[in-house]
């Protein structure tokens, strides 16, 4: 299976405005607007936990649950979101706009994975559990800024376009 190839010039709009419309119009934005800070806060919990757990020893249980609702919530914001992506863009995954976000949502997508495998297994002692839950954070916290980069685009634009006259 090989990837999409990677997007082309939009005229660095990263809507039409027929895509704009269909995103300010669709529950799916509502959804990925709650479920994005909702994540992010429990990516800091669990990030708080498994620093304390690798600096003290103590509290493994609780960071190893607060890791899985973190995966769980990047699961349920993917599937969302792809299925925003296409209500707004027609595809589920890749679209031109979203290309290299989607791109590294996979690598996020298969850290945190990795770690679910990992406990399951058994793989890895608790020490190498932690520390790759802190490599699918540093990822997350990469596509993470991406995505919120994009934000700032898209707001960027709809100003400037608001302000062209009709």
């Amino acid at each position: 299976m090989s990837l999409p190839a990677p997007p082309k010039a939009n005229q660095g709009l990263l809507y039409t405005p027929e895509q704009r419309a269909r995103r300010d119009s669709s529950i799916w934005t509502l959804v990925q607007g709650i479920l994005a800070p909702a994540q992010f806060l429990v990516f800091l919990v669990s990030l708080g936990l498994v620093l304390r757990y690798l600096s003290t020893g103590e509290g493994y249980a609780l960071a190893t649950w607060s890791i899985l609702i973190k995966t769980g919530f990047l699961y349920l914001i993917m599937v969302t979101g792809a299925i925003w992506e296409k209500v707004v863009f027609g595809q589920y995954l890749f679209a031109e706009s979203f290309f290299w976000e989607d791109v590294f949502s996979f690598a996020v997508i298969a850290l945190h994975t990795a770690y679910i495998w990992a406990l399951f297994t058994a793989y890895l002692p608790p020490q190498g559990l932690m520390l790759l839950a802190l490599a699918a954070y540093a990822a997350y916290a990469i596509n993470a800024t991406q995505f919120l980069l994009k934000l700032r685009a898209a707001r960027l634009q709809s100003a400037v376009l608001s302000e062209v006259p009709a």
